[in-house]
């Protein structure tokens, strides 16, 4: 009997997923329904996978999902199945695994033909559209003609799959010392670009994790070199394409060398994540464009990105209408000489050197992506202007092609929230917080951090993953937990409100209780109570966003030191160990393990603060960079392990204290920092 399908989308509330709501494909939505279809109907699913910022993504979609030729053979022979990868990263890394199995490489849109069990036997990334029917009509000739080859390929690739993400528990000592770091950091630095900054290929991402790392690396070790290198790479992104020099804010990466010409998407993880980054550079350096690359993304972040209740949206589309009302590529972020010129007037010829509207700043089709090559110094002497001067004309231009751009079609807003990268931006504004001290920043952190808890926390102490339209949805992921507990720790250390302390806590012992692995003691990615996939894999090597496990085992670090948790601290020790044989052949993929090495290798400090001027003094140390810290305070009588007995209602003391051994208390910062060493 002839079944007749209709495409299932349009009752998601996915951004991506309602972008093919309207595809002649009978898409289905990834749940419990559409599996058990096809498990009865016996017939193969074709899942495909991508996000609503992904440029390849539409490109696809255009050419083959949108064709009712080839959604007549998805029809016939497949279960579709549609799937955001924000949504669900668990079935992503899943099918991706696969694709980099069969294949060597993966990326989205990522496109996988499964058995009817969900084991995949055929995938790849993007295809155009004779391939792609090519491809489909051969895969369903062998599934009638041949589908014990199938299952055999299944049963292979199921074994690769399950070692891919396997963790041995390492039983050696764990030994964390200088020179395993240093050795990773001199192979690591043969790959670096020392003219452009960042690594010495193209497309370039930013990869904040590594740089968070190698700065703290290079000033705990006095390695001028590397802090040069450092700040070269932050300096060359500050100043191209990769930033948006009119509103703010990031792209995901440059497609050049130079950071110039950008993927035009912004996402929010990249944005919370670099303010970090350059607000602890800035502590570090003071020097000024870190300070505007952090006050500007985050006025962009409020602008475009933030919701009534305090809530982040997940991504800015590349594409967006022209004024032909094409979706091309850049369009909202590119200009032209004849806009240019009308609007700037007398300025054009300064304001062209400064941006480079010119050789060194042309894209494609007339259209200019502004770059900086010289700093603000070098335009004074030339230009014989004063930085006031430079100052106002620069305030003055963005404000105008800011209220010019805001006329064209704005790109696409990928209105969901996302647990883990709401954590990452929420972190991003309380650093922000902590070294240029304004009250609206941490109002918005707080804001945030009170829409997780009143939104994302269930009654049974577990997080969701996802929320739109007012609802909450999809249990949430190791990810989800890790950077939330990372969030609420830096709220505390910086409010002293105990509430974000033991909310962080809480949520470490629902993961050991829903997400621990006895057998490696690692973390799972999905809990326990969510359905099986194909594998449950434990993600352990960082990327553009740190893995969870690692910000899980820093996490514990600290909370082993504010409770005095003996478990959290043996676990924490114990999975930096299990990665440790891996950490030195690829560094960049364990820059925030080796953070947490840092830990261990350099002396680290407990800094208890008690009194009535308690946040005061906080406020006074946040003034240096001090990573290897952690803070704990009050200003009343407290019973928390670092803070007992140590209450003078006359006098507010500052405890600094190492391996469980304190110096005497001093009431000054000053002579405070004096007893810490990088």
């Amino acid at each position: 009997m002839e079944h007749t399908y209709t495409n299932a989308l349009v009752n998601e509330t996915s951004p991506y997923l309602l972008q093919h709501a309207h595809n002649p494909v009978d898409w289905n939505p990834w749940n419990e329904t559409t599996l058990e279809k096809a498990k009865t109907e016996n017939k193969l699913m074709l899942i495909s996978v991508g996000y609503a910022a992904c440029h390849w993504c539409h490109v696809m979609e255009h050419e083959s999902f949108e064709d009712s030729l080839v959604a007549q053979v998805m029809n016939k022979n497949f279960i579709n199945i549609k799937v955001d990868r924000e949504e669900r990263p668990d079935v992503d890394q899943v099918y991706m695994n696969a694709v980099q199995l069969m294949t060597g490489s993966g990326g989205w849109p990522l496109n996988v033909i499964a058995l009817p069990d969900g084991r995949p036997v055929w995938g790849g990334t993007y295809f155009k559209k004779a391939q792609w029917m090519d491809a489909l009509n051969q895969i369903s000739k062998l599934y009638i003609e041949n589908p014990k080859k199938l299952h055999d390929y299944a049963d292979k690739l199921e074994a690769g799959i399950k070692t891919l993400d396997v963790v041995e528990l390492n039983t050696d000592d764990p030994v964390f010392e200088k020179p395993f770091i240093q050795n990773a950091v001199k192979n690591w630095s043969k790959q670096f670009d020392n003219n452009q900054g960042g690594m010495d290929s193209a497309p370039k991402f930013m990869m904040p994790n590594n740089y968070h790392f190698l700065l703290r690396y290079a000033y705990q070790n006095n390695d001028s070199e590397l802090l040069d290198f450092v700040n070269l790479t932050l300096t060359k992104m500050a100043y191209g394409g990769v930033f948006d020099q009119i509103g703010g804010g990031f792209s995901r990466y440059s497609v050049d060398a130079k950071w110039h010409v950008p993927h035009f998407e912004k996402m929010l993880y990249d944005n919370g994540q670099l303010v970090g980054l350059y607000t602890d550079a800035y502590l570090i350096t003071k020097n000024e464009l870190y300070k505007d690359v952090v006050t500007e993304t985050l006025a962009y972040i409020k602008r475009d990105m933030t919701t009534e209740n305090g809530a982040f949206y997940s991504s800015l589309d590349a594409d967006s209408n022209t004024a032909k009302g094409e979706l091309e590529e850049g369009a909202f972020y590119v200009w032209t000489k004849d806009e240019l010129k009308p609007l700037l007037k007398e300025d054009f010829e300064l304001f062209s050197d400064y941006y480079n509207v010119n050789n060194y700043g042309f894209w494609e089709h007339d259209n200019y992506v502004f770059i900086r090559k010289d700093d603000d110094d070098a335009i004074i002497k030339k230009h014989k202007l004063t930085l006031t001067n430079l100052s106002e004309k620069k305030s003055n231009w963005k404000a105008l092609l800011l209220k010019e751009r805001n006329k064209r079609a704005k790109p696409r807003l990928d209105d969901k929230t996302l647990t883990s990268w709401n954590a990452i931006m929420l972190k991003g504004y309380v650093d922000a917080y902590r070294v240029f001290g304004y009250d609206d920043y941490l109002a918005s952190a707080e804001k945030n951090a009170n829409f997780i808890i009143n939104n994302q926390l269930r009654e049974d102490g577990g997080l969701n993953h996802n929320y739109k339209n007012g609802t909450s949805s999809i249990n949430g992921y190791l990810e989800d937990y890790a950077t939330t507990i990372d969030a609420f720790i830096t709220l505390y250390e910086n409010t002293l409100n105990e509430k974000w302390l033991t909310t962080a806590r809480d949520l470490a012992n629902y993961t050991f209780d829903h997400f621990f692995d006895d057998t490696s003691n690692m973390f799972f990615f999905t809990s326990n109570e969510d359905a099986a996939l194909v594998s449950r894999s434990i993600e352990y090597r960082d990327n553009v966003i740190p893995a969870s496990n690692s910000i899980m085992a820093k996490n514990l670090f600290k909370l082993s030191h504010y409770f005095d948790n003996n478990h959290f601290s043996k676990t924490a020790m114990t999975m930096l160990n299990n990665v440790k044989p891996e950490m030195q052949d690829y560094p960049s993929g364990y820059s925030n393990w080796f953070d947490l090495m840092l830990n261990y290798s350099n002396s680290y400090y407990e800094i208890a603060i008690v009194g009535d001027r308690a946040k005061e003094k906080i406020n006074a140390l946040n003034k240096k960079y001090i990573p290897n810290k952690l803070i704990v305070g009050s200003t009343s009588e407290n019973n928390m392990p670092l803070l007992a007995n140590r209450y003078n209602p006359n006098n507010t003391l500052i405890y600094v204290c190492v391996n469980k051994a304190c110096k005497l208390p001093v009431s000054e910062v000053k002579d405070a920092i004096k007893f810490i060493k990088k």
